[in-house]
């Protein structure tokens, strides 16, 4: 993602890949339309295909959740996404209340040989959870948690939140890794790896998948754990929405005390290099407790200069200590750290109006921050009034880095920082001159990156896709050749069948 907002004095949401969709009771009671006419439509090579009235209002009936089509207000409410730069209109809107309305609707729209996008939380940054003239499968109805705090395990339905999850099970003082704003979707952010204020600490939150129940492309109903179809569990963990669309995760959790310390410090814009080269150093030799972010920032009328944002979910008692040196970095402009409330923190970074803005990002990996690239990124950060712009370093090592390569699908195993360079900009400017200076301006940086993270894919070419996948590409090509071998689930960071 979604995640992407310096808020106040947070950065939380300009480094998770979260996009909140707002619920209204229209949506949840809207029922299904009645279809009046025969609707135009698009397959997924992009073809132009018709649904006979009398099939999809067939479809309709045979659902427990919605079916909206456009005019609907329920319609305009789901077909939107938090980038506000992209505005697509699905032919149709499911909202599955359960396994068998998803099984449904992938029956459907493979049999019409429809374009398929699914929503979680909605927080692809280039919209690949919406599309024009297909079929959206819109899991927002689709939220629960259930909490088996003997087993440490909870069960998670596939359209659930982020916050839903923490919300339930920090109750038993339990928690697992889920991303750093609340209104991410489960789905999205897990399916991709999962990046997160705890991920240092316990790991990806695919590290924490015990299984999963899907459906394929076929329409069948498969669970996937280690013990049952174990090449499947494998791809999703890492894999994306190759392979079916989750309707449940079961996760391992994890105790943890309620209260950490967390927020952000910022610095001016003058002692960047010096708060860079810090951050880079500290971060590295940092304990697995201590989560810390940092980058520059540029956001007009709110605050411009270099930030270190953190949470330390370890011993009270020796928070002090360690976090002592980030404040002796340099001068601060403000600084919020103080003991919170987990999940308040986790909610620091919500986006309160989801539609406000265009966005545009790039992302890259790397395994150490370089003097080098610090020079070269404070060298061409540019301020513009018209923009805000966030160079973030998200922190991960830890925990992630002590899994193998090939136990997940999810292959960046070296990862200790995940590079953003996120813009966003108000509705009514044009964004062509901002987003062709971002693609210059990180082309200056990426030689120093190494892949980058497929939750956060824009334009890359297919050939970038397969590399980035890296050694775990060609097991994966098996297997979505077997279990989608049509590329009915093509809106991610596709892996093409060899078909």
């Amino acid at each position: 993602m979604n995640r992407r907002r310096f808020v106040q004095s947070t950065v939380a949401a300009a480094i998770a890949a979260a996009l909140p969709i707002r619920h209204s009771y229209a949506a949840i009671l809207s029922g299904s339309m009645k279809v009046d006419a025969d609707i135009n439509a698009i397959t997924g090579a992009g073809a132009e295909v018709t649904l006979r009235r009398a099939a999809v209002q067939e479809f309709g009936d045979s659902l427990r959740g919605n079916l909206l089509l456009p005019g609907h207000e329920a319609y305009e409410e789901a077909r939107r996404v938090l980038n506000a730069s992209i505005n697509k209109h699905p032919a149709i809107i499911v909202q599955p209340k359960g396994m068998a309305d998803v099984r449904n609707a992938v029956v459907f729209a493979r049999e019409s040989n429809l374009l398929v996008a699914v929503k979680c939380g909605g927080h692809s940054p280039s919209g690949k959870s919406t599309c024009d003239g297909g079929m959206m499968i819109d899991l927002s109805l689709l939220r629960s948690v259930r909490v088996d705090p003997g087993r440490r395990i909870a069960q998670v339905s596939g359209g659930s939140w982020l916050g839903d999850m923490d919300h339930d099970t920090m109750v038993f003082g339990l928690v697992t890794t889920a991303g750093t704003v609340s209104h991410t979707g489960v789905g999205g952010l897990t399916l991709g790896g999962g990046f997160g204020r705890l991920a240092r600490r316990f790991g990806l939150a695919v590290d924490n998948v015990r299984g999963v129940e899907l459906v394929t492309a076929d329409g069948k109903f498969m669970r996937a754990y280690p013990d049952e179809n174990p090449d499947l569990y494998w791809a999703v963990r890492g894999g994306g929405g190759n392979f079916g669309v989750v309707t449940n995760f079961e996760f391992q959790l994890h105790p943890m005390q309620r209260q950490v310390v967390g927020g952000t410090i910022g610095f001016p814009m003058s002692q960047a290099k010096q708060i860079l080269n810090f951050y880079a150093e500290y971060s590295a030799s940092a304990p697995d407790e201590l989560y810390m972010d940092g980058g520059l920032i540029s956001s007009p009328g709110e605050f411009s200069g270099a930030m270190i944002h953190v949470c330390y979910s370890g011993p009270m008692s020796k928070a002090e200590s360690i976090l002592a040196p980030i404040r002796k970095a340099g001068t601060p402009i403000f600084d919020n750290i103080a003991p919170v409330d987990y999940v308040a923190l986790q909610k620091s970074g919500d986006i309160d109006d989801p539609r406000a803005r265009g966005t545009w990002m790039k992302s890259g990996f790397v395994s150490e921050i370089t003097p080098a690239m610090i020079d070269v990124i404070i060298a061409g950060f540019v301020e513009h009034p018209e923009r805000r712009m966030f160079v973030i370093w998200q922190h991960a090592g830890g925990a992630i880095n002590r899994v193998p390569t090939a136990a997940t699908a999810f292959a960046h195993r070296y990862v200790k920082h995940d590079t953003l360079f996120l813009m966003n900009w108000a509705i009514g400017v044009d964004p062509a001159p901002h987003i062709q200076w971002l693609r210059e301006y990180f082309a200056t940086v990426q030689p120093f990156t190494h892949g980058f993270y497929t939750n956060d894919v824009m334009d890359e070419s297919q050939r970038t896709v397969n590399r980035n996948y890296q050694g775990n590409y060609e097991r994966l090509a098996r297997l979505k050749t077997r279990y989608d071998p049509t590329n009915l689930f093509r809106l991610n960071a596709n892996i093409v069948p060899d078909v």
